[in-house]
Order: C-alpha cells, then structure tokens, then sequence
C-alpha cells in the first residue's frame, strides 16, 4: 500500500493528541450519547463507541468536528484506513457474498 510511505509520524501525533482532545468537548459526548454507530446504524451502548476518523490520519485526514464520527468497534476495525468509497466499496461486496 504506496499511501502509507509518506507519512508524517510527528503529524500523525498531533492529530491524535487533538482526537483526545476532542473526546472531552460536549459536542462528542452529545454524539455517543445517541449511541448510534456511524456506519452501521446499530445501537451500541455509550462507552462502547470509537471515534473514527472519516478521512483516516494515515491517508491525510484531520482530527476535526467534520472528520470525526462515533464507530462501533467491529464497524471502525474493519474500516481501518479506507476513504469513504473503499469502505462503500467493501460494503457493496459484503453484501454480494450474502445474497
């Protein structure tokens, strides 16, 4: 996967160090509160949500209120670092291999 060789590690650290920031501010703990993943529509209780981000750290995303959603934890393993179309993408073909 070429997209991970320029990764800028020390950039990748602020990002994070924002996302916990980001963890304590009202406006997330009033997302999780619905306890709604992003992604798959389940509910899932409270402490059980992640925060996800859209457009991955790895792949140039931010940690900001717009890239930044609540996951389940099965829905934000399987995702990882795929952009929103690759994670369409592999949703599409899961949904093949079931019918």
């Amino acid at each position: 996967m070429d997209f991970f060789l320029d990764i800028d590690e020390s950039r990748i650290r602020q990002e994070r160090a924002k996302a916990r920031e980001l963890r304590k501010q009202n406006w997330w703990k009033n997302k999780i509160a619905k306890g709604i993943c992003h992604y798959c529509g389940k509910a899932v209780p409270p402490k059980e949500l992640t925060l996800d981000h859209i457009v991955p750290l790895v792949r140039g995303g931010r940690s900001s209120k717009g890239n930044c959603v609540p996951a389940c934890k099965e829905c934000n393993s399987q995702k990882q670092s795929m952009l929103p179309i690759e994670w369409e993408d592999y949703l599409q073909r899961l949904k093949a291999q079931d019918s």
